[in-house]
């Protein structure tokens, strides 16, 4: 292939899986470079690749120190053994289905107050937009991801991570949707402070004398 070489070719091949292939190595991660070190240890047990791939006891018999060289170290044995006990398996994360709320095509269909699931399709400095399935991106404003103070979007949110918005505002002639992510807000203490009680003041001629007072002085 054009301005495929060998180095570029190295790198590439460990991530083909070929099922089936003449070569059981071809469907794991072992890179070619690597093959004729596997068959070695296949030849030294006594046994075939298949087999090698198969039985986890044969393969914890292999003393890794005696396959050591200068261009193979310890850790790239250990990630070759790794290898071998996984044939097949799907590098790629884990596949999270995910679908739009059914009957929600278009901006027209959308009322304040609903509620949809969406992927974040880009994250900008105020805000993230977010696909709900109408063909027409919805913003959801800083100020609107999280009850919480933040800086950057990117603090809570990832692009093609999947959320669950609140419509807040739908203008179809401008082709614009504002979203909200923001949970319920807690609710407010609405119970009354009881009044401190208010510091005694002098007595005066309208409140009656404590009993303990001194009695009053009369001149004739």
């Amino acid at each position: 292939m054009p301005r495929l070489g060998d180095k570029a070719y190295e790198q590439a091949a460990g991530f083909l899986r070929i099922h089936n292939a003449e070569n059981p190595l071809d469907a794991s991660a072992v890179h070619p470079e690597r093959y004729a070190l596997v068959a070695q240890m296949a030849k030294d047990k006594g046994c075939s690749l298949s087999d090698l791939m198969k039985d986890d006891k044969l393969r914890q018999s292999i003393p890794l120190q005696k396959y050591i060289t200068e261009s193979v170290g310890l850790p790239t044995l250990n990630d070759i053994m790794a290898e071998l006990a996984k044939p097949g398996r799907d590098p790629r994360e884990k596949f999270e289905a995910f679908s739009f709320t059914e009957g929600i095509n278009s901006i027209t269909d959308l009322k304040a107050g609903m509620k949809l699931p969406g992927i974040v399709t880009n994250l900008t400095a105020f805000g993230a937009f977010v696909d709900i399935g109408v063909h027409q991106d919805g913003l959801v404003h800083l100020s609107q991801i999280t009850n919480r103070f933040i800086k950057d979007p990117n603090e809570v949110l990832k692009v093609q991570q999947q959320v669950e918005v609140t419509v807040t505002e739908v203008d179809v002639a401008r082709k614009r949707i504002s979203l909200s992510m923001k949970g319920d807000e807690p609710k407010k203490d609405n119970r009354t402070v009881a009044a401190k009680p208010q510091p005694s003041t002098p007595n005066s001629g309208n409140q009656p004398k404590r009993k303990d007072a001194a009695p009053e002085t009369i001149w004739r």
